[in-house]
């Protein structure tokens, strides 16, 4: 019997950082040692005094659906949070949205914003899944590949080069995955005075803003003039709070398009869970220390694989702006692509990293690995790897 499934389901690839995943486990189930460098989740726990306030709740029976929106103070400590961190003023009741995810954020604001055929010009290397959501909804996704040469800058002549009559929206990721490289202002008016120009939607991605390092300063392209009433922008607590299990994020934009947005809320997932909520509601407005302490460590960790990485003979690797990543090249090891040099890698090595060619254009030659990770994971990697390359 042949089982006719959706063509748009035909055109999607599985997810690079899954596939990795799910290849380090089934080793790991037959005993092989495996360091996995392929994910992206801090491996801190969530801080003690997040966790008790969920417990608390669901301990008080707060285990029912919300309003789709979400609970009015979550939404109240988001809004001080945008417009005392970010300088983006908006309304509580109208111009935002709590999801189960950043990721189910981004994935309806572009199902609000995009139709069949439209194009959605993406700088690339990119996070894996932002083409594919794309694709699911069946638009086309317009890779701007980023170059070393100008420092993987975002420009004006770029963005022209990758326009059409069926564009419809850039999508901006700063800091960035996998580069880790930020916006400066330069680039962010660049990119709104060419989408004011174009009339077209800005959708950015802002999950690892708190997560920066040095003197680099985070800013968000909804605060600068004109940009906030054609930008949504998505966020999380994934990352900045170590909460990669609860699954709870945001998007923010003009009522215009957060209203039609919400509609898809409603009609999907319905709303955030009720106690992870609370979680939410305290990391905002509960001590911040913990982030500072987990920032410290990721610095420490940063420095450590860079210097390591820049050590091996055919590893090139720059310091990241901000996230949780290192891309170095790897072309100079001469093992073959980044899909063959991640497999030669895990298998021989036992270190498990996500090709680059997985993030699309200008990723080839390049492999990512997260410090997300303990130092002494990172010190065995490091010295595993100048193994194998040494072996050569």
């Amino acid at each position: 019997m042949s089982i006719q499934l959706s063509n748009r389901i035909r055109t999607i690839q599985r997810s690079a950082t899954y596939e990795i995943l799910d290849k380090v486990c089934i080793l790991k189930s037959q005993g092989k040692d495996i360091l996995d460098f392929g994910g992206g989740e801090p491996n801190f726990s969530t801080p003690e005094h997040i966790s008790k306030k969920a417990i608390d709740h669901i301990k008080c029976g707060d285990t029912h659906y919300t309003p789709s929106r979400g609970k009015k103070e979550l939404l109240s400590a988001i809004a001080k949070k945008l417009f005392e961190e970010n300088n983006i003023r908006v309304d509580p009741d109208k111009e935002l949205i709590a999801t189960p995810s950043a990721k189910h954020a981004l994935f309806i604001s572009l199902m609000a914003t995009l139709d069949y055929g439209d194009e959605i010009i993406i700088p690339t290397p990119s996070w894996v899944s932002y083409q594919e959501m794309a694709r699911l909804i069946g638009a086309t996704p317009v890779s701007l590949p980023l170059q070393k040469s100008n420092k993987f800058t975002i420009t004006s002549q770029a963005l022209e080069e990758k326009y059409s009559d069926k564009t419809k929206a850039i999508l901006i990721n700063s800091p960035n995955n996998p580069l880790g490289k930020m916006l400066s202002e330069t680039e962010i008016r660049d990119i709104v005075s060419f989408a004011i120009d174009k009339n077209i939607i800005l959708i950015v991605d802002e999950i690892y803003e708190k997560v920066i390092y040095d003197n680099h300063q985070h800013f968000s392209i909804a605060a600068y003039p004109g940009a906030f009433e054609r930008t949504i922008t998505v966020n999380g607590f994934s990352k900045a709070y170590a909460m990669t299990g609860w699954r709870l994020g945001y998007v923010a934009g003009p009522e215009l398009i957060i209203s039609e947005i919400l509609k898809i809320q409603q009609h999907t997932v319905g709303c955030a869970g009720s106690f992870i909520q609370q979680g939410g509601i305290e990391a905002l407005t509960g001590n911040q220390a913990p982030i500072t302490e987990m920032l410290a460590e990721y610095q420490t960790r940063r420095r450590l694989i860079v210097e390591g990485l820049n050590q091996i003979p055919g590893i090139e690797c720059d310091y990241p702006d901000g996230a949780l990543y290192v891309f170095p090249n790897i072309e100079g090891v001469r093992v073959g692509k980044s899909t063959e040099f991640a497999h030669w890698l895990l298998l021989t090595a036992g270190v498990a990293v996500t090709p680059g060619v997985a993030f699309g254009e200008g990723g080839e030659g390049y492999v990512r690995l997260s410090f997300a990770t303990s130092r002494d994971a990172i010190e065995q990697a490091l010295e595993r790897i100048h193994r194998a390359v040494a072996a050569i």
